[in-house]
């Protein structure tokens, strides 16, 4: 819908555009805070449901909240202190005013005497452009084929700028063959560790294990084992005057297996243990060599095998780098070729969607009270050969204001109420195509009135049919076409 803010000189009709434009993220200073408070407060609630570029720039930074119904809403502050410095949140999380932006950009788009104009920047042009010429399914495969064809390339200068390889693949095979000498995989260097902790303390393992197994069941000398079985002797014979001697001998008798069976794995053990010198020492040698490879390597010894395996993987990739340089350059080729072939297709949309445009909004302009003048599109080659994301060319909106004068420009259109209509007429020519849900026109109708206003009022209507469309103005005939 169309809202129109109107009223007398003075009564503060801008203020609107001024507030917004603050809150898009121009610098501020002092003078906008009333004299005598401390600070001034700025506060701008969006709704998302028209606005998918701004919901998705909000999820990518972090920023995104749900209102009722779990629709994606957004909250921007923005709070300027009367010594001149100021902060801004979006959803009540602090952002940079290069965010606030970045942010405004995708909600908002002023049209009038401000410098917060996103069609007057180049890339803002061309977007509007291939929204008119419905380039979505064009643009894309030019701007993948441009990473395709950039990324190739570095590959390329990556491999080119090692130089000559055979020196570091000979150091590195030297590398791998060490490495590759040791067992290095997790289980065996722990059971190496173990090994290593057994024969080290072998003596001591002995002698504790047969301490125990005398003093369990030692055939000289008290054992534990003849003293439980002479527990149980004394017990069974008085069992029988209380029945719950019988639940201890069980329980003695449950010990009792448990002790024999301590006992044959105390045997076990003792058979394994061996006090073999020869042994320790090999084992000792092959973990001071996995200390010495960690040390040169400057890993710690269990990343010694992520590490043979790294060397591995950069041999393989230095022995194929000749033939990968060749493949590369048939790949840089044909991605050059098809980035040409996205990229004159863009191009012709863009020359047919420029030639529509610029005669009607040229028509618009007359409408508009700018009789005799014109709008063109400036579409201009781009000589470097490289494959570009936004295609090959670049474009400028062009404007003659007046019959006789030379196209000139957008961005250098010196009246505001001029550049405002201009910008309307754009607009409605695009009718709305841009991405952007929210269009503030300040004073577009500065210098005309009569039948000419009530053409504004008319295509400010049409505009609302799509988007939300803000205008001061202080003409009746274009109040008169508000919907509020």
């Amino acid at each position: 819908g169309l809202t129109v803010i109107s009223g007398e000189t003075g009564a503060g009709k801008s203020l609107l555009v001024d507030a917004l434009g603050l809150l898009s993220g121009l610098r501020a200073d002092s003078g906008v805070v009333r004299h005598g408070a401390d600070r001034a407060e700025l506060v701008a609630d969006f709704t998302l449901d028209d606005a998918p570029l701004a919901a998705a720039w909000l999820r990518e930074n972090e920023l995104d909240e749900t209102g009722d119904g779990d629709a994606p809403v957004c909250q921007i502050r923005r709070v300027i202190r009367a010594d001149g410095g100021s902060r801004a949140w979006v959803n009540g999380r602090p952002v940079t005013l290069g965010q606030l932006g970045d942010l405004a950009t995708r909600l908002v788009e002023i049209h009038g005497q401000h410098e917060h104009q996103a069609l007057m920047a180049k890339s803002s042009q061309l977007d509007l452009l291939d929204a008119y010429a419905r380039n979505d399914g064009v643009r894309e495969p030019v701007a993948r084929a441009a990473r395709e064809w950039s990324a190739l390339l570095r590959e390329r200068e990556t491999l080119f700028a090692q130089g000559d390889v055979s020196d570091r693949i000979g150091w590195l095979e030297h590398q791998h063959a060490e490495l590759e000498r040791e067992t290095l995989d997790p289980e065996a260097l722990s059971k190496l560790t173990a090994d290593h902790r057994r024969h080290a303390h072998a003596a001591g393992l002995i002698a504790a294990c047969e301490t125990a197994f005398a003093r369990i069941g030692g055939d000289e000398g008290p054992s534990l084992t003849r003293t439980l079985q002479q527990v149980r002797g004394e017990l069974q014979r008085v069992a029988e005057h209380e029945s719950r001697l019988r639940d201890v001998d069980a329980l003695l008798d449950n010990a009792a297996i448990q002790i024999d069976e301590a006992l044959s794995l105390l045997d076990r053990v003792r058979d394994d243990l061996d006090l073999d010198p020869a042994a320790f020492e090999q084992i000792e040698s092959k973990i001071g060599r996995l200390h010495e490879l960690a040390r040169k390597h400057r890993v710690a010894p269990e990343q010694l095998a992520a590490t043979r395996d790294g060397i591995a993987e950069e041999l393989e990739q230095l022995r194929g780098a000749g033939v990968r340089l060749e493949k590369l350059d048939v790949e840089i080729d044909t991605a050059r070729k098809t980035w040409r072939k996205s990229a004159d297709a863009l191009s012709q949309s863009r020359r047919d969607a420029a030639k529509s445009l610029s005669a009607k909004t040229t028509e618009l302009i007359g409408e508009l009270g700018m009789g005799g003048g014109r709008f063109d599109v400036a579409i201009e080659t781009v000589e470097d050969d490289r494959p570009d994301p936004q295609g090959g060319e670049r474009i400028e909106f062009m404007v003659a204001a007046n019959p006789g004068q030379p196209a000139r420009p957008l961005r250098k259109v010196a009246s505001g109420g001029e550049l405002s209509r201009i910008s309307l007429a754009i607009e409605v020519a695009a009718f709305g195509l841009d991405a952007v849900p929210t269009m503030v026109f300040d004073e577009v109708d500065s210098g005309i009135g009569g039948a000419v206003a009530e053409i504004v009022g008319q295509k400010l209507r049409a505009l609302g049919g799509s988007r939300q469309v803000l205008c001061v103005t202080h003409l009746a005939q274009v109040a008169a076409q508000g919907h509020a």
